[in-house]
């Protein structure tokens, strides 16, 4: 199995560079969710649904004998909005979009995947190969279940695989529990009184307001979070006045984000922050406001048993030595964990390769690129998944 998938990998390359060079933004995806079904209709799939979630599609298949248990399999397919720095001949011919987060390549692993088992069949049950749109902070996963995707296509599992520069190669990294954090982006708006900058007595002045929640909010996670338990509050942006010198403004505003790793302290977190907001502008004779903007994902959290057998399989693909099962979490999130909290499964980070060598680029940097020597691992991960999970009778 995983020698035919590797010896096909040119062909899938091929497929990657083509998704690469024409990136589209999430829930824009008309391109490559077209590509996707048209490949699963041409492999003779039982059936292919689009326009799930505006341009999502989900392919169903069938293995050759007939069982109640179904699972599925998910790939993410949007880009990110920034402009591609490589210029190699697969660079983005789409300005200002790029694949600088390797979906092109999640796609592809998937659809070497579905080539595979359509071809073979090879296991008793279905199989949901679900392709994602805007997973890129749009939460394109909470549209998918929130539109019944696990009512139309019932999973009993399902599973999702991310690369990951700094990780060598081919290696699986994974964990039960949670994997990813959770995020929740927050914009803060203070609302003071304007006035001379000689004059301050006449004025209530919102950057010295911001400037006391800033530091006050770090008190959050030092003395108000169990130091063992994980959260980081940033603030990421602020503005206020005109660009003079001597004008003390009536707004300022500013913009950040919360990241946890259980709804706990995630909980905690948000409520403490939004105390302190008001609190605080209240002291100065201000009023301030704090308002969640949508894209906020709750943690990944991998179910312990599905978390066993995807570990399982995947020294079975790459051998024990190349899979480490008890990796510390990211703080990185993603909307996989809308997907996680409906049906049970696991997320697994695939290396993408070091620093210094092929795919040690970061994610999210103009100069990144997805590692394409790591294809046949993924989708033979995907492919022995299925067989396991779905063993033929």
């Amino acid at each position: 199995m995983i020698n035919e998938i590797a010896s096909h990998n040119a062909q899938f390359t091929a497929w990657r560079h083509d998704i690469h060079q024409h990136p589209e933004l999430g829930f824009e995806e008309q391109r490559t969710a077209r590509l996707v079904a048209d490949k699963l209709t041409e492999w003779g799939f039982d059936e292919v649904h689009t326009g799930i979630a505006k341009t999502g599609v989900v392919g169903v298949l069938r293995g050759k004998t007939s069982s109640s248990r179904a699972i599925g399999l998910r790939a993410d397919m949007d880009a990110l909005a920034m402009t591609e720095n490589n210029q190699f001949g697969h660079a983005s011919l789409n300005q200002g979009k790029m694949h600088g987060c390797g979906h092109d390549g999640h796609t592809t692993m998937l659809l070497a995947a579905a080539w595979y088992l359509a071809k073979h069949r090879d296991f008793s049950g279905t199989v949901h190969f679900i392709f994602q749109p805007a997973e890129e902070g749009l939460g394109g996963a909470k549209v998918m279940v929130d539109e019944g995707l696990f009512d139309r296509f019932p999973c009993d599992r399902i599973y999702g695989i991310h690369n990951m520069p700094g990780i060598p190669q081919g290696e699986f990294w994974l964990r039960d529990g949670a994997l990813l954090a959770s995020s929740d982006r927050f914009t803060i708006e203070v609302h003071g009184k304007g006035g001379h900058a000689a004059m301050p007595q006449h004025a209530i002045d919102p950057m010295l307001i911001v400037s006391a929640i800033i530091s006050g909010a770090q008190s959050i996670v030092s003395r108000n979070t169990s130091p063992l338990d994980a959260a980081v509050l940033s603030f990421t942006d602020l503005h206020a006045g005109s660009g003079t010198f001597n004008v003390i403004p009536d707004k300022a505003t500013m913009m950040g984000c919360i990241r946890s790793f259980n709804d706990t302290v995630r909980e905690h977190t948000i409520q403490r922050l939004k105390q302190l907001v008001e609190s605080t502008a209240q002291a100065y004779g201000a009023a301030a406001t704090l308002a969640f903007r949508p894209g906020s994902y709750p943690a990944t959290v991998n179910d312990p048993q599905a978390a066993q057998l995807a570990a399982d399989v995947a020294r079975e693909v790459v051998g024990d030595a190349k899979v480490n099962t008890d990796c510390l979490p990211l703080s990185g999130s993603e909307d996989f964990s809308f997907m996680l909290q409906a049906v049970p499964g696991c997320y697994v980070l695939l290396g993408n390769g070091i620093e210094g060598e092929t795919g040690g680029v970061s994610v999210h940097n103009p100069s990144y690129d997805f590692n394409d020597n790591i294809i046949p691992v993924g989708a033979s991960y995907f492919v022995q998944l299925i067989k396991r999970e779905l063993p033929a009778k």
